[in-house]
């Protein structure tokens, strides 16, 4: 698909791959590179041949923050008008579930990128950190939100206070990623989970994925009954009935997303 300038999009069983492709700048995010990036996610949850999306970034690192050069110049009403972060509010649309997949670096915009997929595997030398605070500036994508919401005020306040970068392993033990890899495995392991995940019927896998975003936000009252109307939401689909059916003839179930 070389309509992309920013990104490098491909898919293969059952898998998209959205990867971000400015390794010279340490995949620095420019605001194009959002588009790219947003528009091929919108586009794979479109397409029934793809379960599971897979975001990585080519070269020393996942994204090394945000193309500083690109706004340095701005000015506040500039960026009101702008209004760029709508973008990335889209992200949290999608409705099938997306790994990340990081190597290097994500720091700044692309650990806020980084934040938006639903599951992270990172290699053992992977680092992460806020540095906007070194700049005057502090996250604007959502990186002081997402990241209390994963991991607690007093942590979150730690981290995106100093700026410092975390390892790998820190990020395992709050929670952050779901999975410390050894770099050379790092692809090989997530591309084996989420075709499990790609195996699995699409209808429970996408309101599973919805219910567990609404007890981020929700209260409990109010996520469990969001969950009770999709779990009966699923007995309208003909993977439910085969998905049973195949459970008490002791075979294995072929579900169809319907």
């Amino acid at each position: 698909m070389s309509k992309h300038e920013y990104i490098a999009v491909s898919e293969r069983d059952g898998l998209g791959f959205i990867e971000l492709n400015r390794p010279k700048v340490l995949n620095a995010i420019n605001r194009p590179m959002v588009s790219e990036i947003v528009e091929a996610f919108e586009e794979f949850d479109r397409n029934d041949n793809v379960k599971v999306i897979i975001l990585s970034g080519k070269g020393r690192a996942f994204a090394a923050g945000a193309d500083i050069d690109e706004m340095s110049e701005d000015g506040a009403i500039d960026l009101e008008l702008l209004n760029q972060f709508t973008e990335w509010d889209r992200l949290a649309w999608i409705k099938k579930p997306v790994i990340g997949a990081v190597q290097g670096f994500a720091l700044g915009g692309g650990f806020e990128l980084a934040l938006c997929c639903d599951m992270l595997f990172a290699a053992e030398d992977a680092s992460f950190g806020f540095p906007e605070v070194n700049l005057g500036v502090m996250p604007g994508a959502g990186g002081t939100q997402r990241l209390t919401k994963l991991i607690g005020k007093s942590r979150a306040m730690e981290w995106l206070l100093s700026g410092d970068r975390f390892t790998a392993l820190q990020a395992l033990e709050w929670g952050v990623i779901n999975r410390a890899i050894a770099p050379e495995l790092l692809m090989e392991e997530t591309e084996k989970f989420a075709k499990k995940l790609a195996s699995k019927p699409p209808l429970s896998i996408r309101l599973i994925k919805e219910s567990v975003h609404k007890a981020v936000d929700y209260s409990l009252y109010e996520g469990m009954q969001y969950e009770r109307k999709n779990f009966y939401l699923l007995f309208a689909s003909e993977d439910q009935k085969e998905g049973m059916k195949a459970f008490v003839e002791k075979r294995k179930p072929h579900f169809k997303g319907k």
